[in-house]
């Protein structure tokens, strides 16, 4: 298993978090939607430029910036 940076997962990529880089405000505002360390995330599409980001994590459908997910690191298959 690998660690990357949620924004370089592929769709329908699975993982877990393992850490979430953000202080602050971002911080506590990606830790209130539910991204934390041990829940399982999964890439569920990307807009067509790349951003956002589609994820499915918690039984809902998530989206997220990519300058959001560049503070989350997931810990993903090989």
């Amino acid at each position: 298993m690998k660690v990357i940076n949620m924004r370089h997962m592929k769709k329908n990529e699975s993982g877990t978090i393992t850490a979430v880089k953000a202080n602050g405000e971002m911080g506590r505002r990606i830790r209130d939607m539910g991204l934390v360390p041990g829940n399982e995330v999964k890439v569920q599409g990307r807009a067509p430029l790349k951003d956002p980001v589609a994820l499915r994590i918690m039984d809902f459908t998530l989206t997220l910036r990519n300058s959001e997910a560049d503070f989350i690191e997931v810990e993903v298959k090989d």
